[in-house]
């Protein structure tokens, strides 16, 4: 072996151009060798064809071939590498047991041996003996050798055929140094391992998160299973009452029982009924968020970081789940409302028996919970909501009270204000004084006759300069009227609800990730943002727009919950 390389030099077969051993070998006119990707790479960059080496030019791009001579040389040549390292291993080569975490070599073949070194180039894994090529050949010495690396081609760039050692948020893909600056430029780009640790702090949040809403839901169900047996007993009490009191009457009065009874039983039933739907919900809701949570710990223990980002969900980290907020069980209120009503009518049998008949109906044609009765619930929270004037575009005025926001035409406006690093430059926006980073709160705005603008809740980190791009991570929650329809911000063109308001109310339940907007005349819900995650402060979002559909120069009116316009 060793005189077959006296006749075969190394330097014989390497391509001047890649100075890598030869692939598909061809011979130019004027006798020098290159790979034929290498040279017709090399031609099609310059404008004159001529030869890298003894720049001799060509008046017309030469027909190349294949040399299979020298690709037949060059193939020997490298068997012989081979060979050599498999003569000077043997002997050598000793069993070594298998553990976890070792990088085996990809070259051996009856006794693998550890690896000491991974090829970025040759994707390949190399033991000492066989890493020995790369330390001795001038066109394999230019490889890029890192430490032992299982799964390589994993970690490997598929388009560059180099190492992922970046990762990019805006697309939340991993890089390589050569991607960065093709392709990713402009985008916010971290070392793997930042991104890794960050990536691993969301895992808490959100085990945080579900951890919450486990016990949430576990409340929820404990009340309402309380709530249930209650109205059981209070409904039967109501039943005993009336039946009662309604046997003494005449023959009128006992077909009005029986349909008191008929009407009371069946509402407990469908009251029953759905409660009972909502705790099977709840109890399969828990069972899937406490998988969920197996899930995400599981994960969490993950040490690998490329395995950790590859194996992150790209979807939300939190099952969909119901809206707690929106289900409540009532019966108890509509039981004492039977009753009080009925004490009056018997009371007054002769004369208000025509109103008995009318409540029985009226109670079996009613929704099970009114929407004047979660309005009220909404309203309990409500919060003192000012203005804040350091936010304010330069367009806008505030009154006095900071209570008040509208646009003003007067250009001028933008020579006698000093801009400010919190203050809106282009969005016609304003932000509550105060932020709220948890429980629940409630503000209702009067809007009257305009003809477009936009209310919501906003973090503390929404864009301020230039134009805010309206999409889901904008950092905006609201709701955009135009002329008679809405719109949610980060959805444009796409309507929600139609129809004109006067008067709006903004509910906010933090801990459960929900912004609801109502239509305070019809009681009637616009919009709602469910199952959100919010990880900072929101502030009231106050945008009165301009006149582009019309006079637009009424005021948006913070008021409180006892005013009615």
């Amino acid at each position: 072996m060793a005189s077959s390389n006296s006749l075969l030099s190394e330097d014989q077969f390497l391509c001047p151009i890649c100075l890598d051993v030869f692939t598909r070998p061809v011979s130019t006119p004027c006798g020098h060798n290159f790979c034929m990707s290498c040279i017709t790479t090399y031609w099609t960059n310059n404008p004159v064809c001529q030869c890298p080496i003894c720049k001799e030019t060509f008046e017309r791009r030469p027909d190349l071939k294949v040399n299979t001579f020298i690709s037949g040389l060059a193939s020997q040549f490298m068997s012989l590498q081979v060979a050599e390292a498999h003569v000077f291993s043997s002997g050598q080569q000793q069993a070594v047991p298998c553990c976890g975490g070792v990088v085996w070599c990809d070259v051996c073949t009856d006794i693998k041996e550890q690896a000491v070194k991974s090829c970025l180039e040759c994707l390949t894994s190399y033991c000492n003996v066989h890493l020995e090529p790369h330390h001795r050949a001038s066109g394999l010495k230019r490889h890029t050798l890192v430490e032992p690396l299982a799964s390589l081609e994993d970690r490997i760039c598929k388009v560059h055929t180099r190492l992922l050692i970046l990762f990019c948020r805006n697309d939340s893909v991993l890089l390589c140094d050569v991607c960065v600056s093709s392709r990713h430029l402009n985008h916010d780009v971290i070392p793997v391992r930042r991104a890794y640790t960050e990536t691993k702090a969301l895992l808490g949040e959100a085990e945080a998160k579900l951890a919450q809403m486990i016990q949430e839901r576990l409340q929820k169900v404990r009340a309402m299973k309380e709530s249930v047996k209650q109205s059981k007993t209070e409904n039967n009490d109501v039943i005993a009452n009336s039946v009662q009191d309604l046997m003494v009457l005449v023959s009128e009065i006992q077909k009005s029982q029986a349909e008191l009874v008929a009407v009371m039983e069946e509402k407990q039933k469908a009251a029953e009924d759905q409660a009972n739907g909502f705790i099977s919900s709840m109890e399969r809701e828990i069972t899937e968020l406490q998988r969920t949570m197996m899930k995400l710990e599981e994960l969490k223990q993950t040490k690998d970081e490329i395995c950790f980002l590859q194996s992150f969900p790209n979807t939300s980290l939190l099952p969909h789940t119901m809206d707690l907020s929106t289900f409540s069980f009532n019966r108890h209120v509509e039981i004492h409302d039977v009753r009080k009503s009925l004490s009056k009518s018997l009371s007054q049998l002769q004369t208000l028996l025509t109103k008995v008949n009318t409540d029985i109906k009226r109670f079996s044609d009613s929704i099970f919970v009114s929407n004047d009765a979660t309005l009220r619930y909404m309203q309990q929270y409500e919060v003192d909501v000012v203005l804040d004037p350091d936010t304010a575009h330069p367009l806008l005025i505030l009154s006095d009270d900071r209570k008040q926001v509208r646009y003003s035409m007067g250009s001028g406006l933008w020579g006698t204000k000093m801009l400010n690093p919190k203050m809106f430059t282009e969005h016609l926006a304003v932000l509550g004084q105060r932020g709220f980073s948890s429980r629940k709160l409630y503000f209702e705005v009067f809007v009257g006759e305009k003809t477009e603008w936009c209310l919501g809740m906003a973090t503390a980190s929404v864009q301020r300069r230039g134009t805010l791009r309206r999409h889901s991570h904008s950092r905006l929650w609201a709701i955009w009227f135009l002329e008679d329809k809405f719109e949610t911000f980060s959805s444009p063109n796409v309507p929600v609800y139609l129809g004109k308001v006067e008067r709006v109310g903004v509910f906010v339940d933090y801990d459960g990730g929900q912004i609801s907007f109502y239509d305070i005349q019809t009681t009637t819900l616009i919009y709602s943002y469910t199952e959100c995650l919010f990880t900072e402060e929101l502030f009231p979002y106050f945008n009165p727009c301009d006149n582009e559909y019309g006079s637009n120069l009424e005021p948006m009116i913070i008021v409180p919950v006892s005013c009615r316009e």
